[in-house]
């Protein structure tokens, strides 16, 4: 007889994207996922596809204006094209001061009627809401020719309890 499968988490599951198109296309896949309130985590090293990432959320999520690396502007608002919520980049690397930083950009205004996606903001946000989906973007280190990336997404908090995160898998 055998063993029974061990139980799926719905909570979490792990991809290996292979292209920046791939990642483009996760996003676009995540922001199908993705509602008002909605606060994302991309944790991972400089040029890992965090930007990549959140500009196929933006063009998922159907917003105005190319999204980019809010490094030195730090936060851009994407207002969305059709009936769905804004897009709120945030880009927190050159945010030393934590939370008190993170509260100047009233975040947690936006957040009810946003989709927030912060970069580098692991130890910075986790306060805003217990609900979060948390994006980590591994490469190979010192590789720069390497496309291979392991990225795992994890829902924390009650809103992603029962969401399926299958469907990223394509």
């Amino acid at each position: 007889m055998e063993a029974p499968a061990a139980p799926h988490n719905p909570a979490e599951t792990q991809l290996t994207v292979t292209s920046p198109e791939q990642m483009r296309e996760l996003g676009r896949r995540l922001a199908k996922l993705l509602r008002a309130g909605d606060l994302v985590m991309l944790t991972g090293e400089l040029g890992a596809g965090k930007t990549t990432l959140t500009r196929g959320l933006g063009e998922g999520l159907g917003v105005r204006g190319a999204v980019t690396s809010p490094t030195f502007v730090i936060a851009r608002v994407h207002p969305s094209l059709g009936d769905g919520p804004p897009l709120v980049h945030v880009d927190a690397y050159r945010l030393s001061g934590g939370l008190d930083e993170m509260e100047d950009l009233d975040l947690d205004v936006s957040l009810p009627d946003s989709v927030i996606v912060v970069e580098w903001g692991e130890g910075k946000v986790e306060e805003l809401t217990e609900d979060r989906l948390q994006v980590v973007i591994h490469r190979a280190v010192g590789d720069t020719t390497d496309e291979v990336r392991h990225v795992t997404v994890t829902g924390l908090g009650e809103r992603w309890s029962e969401t399926d995160l299958e469907p990223l898998s394509g």
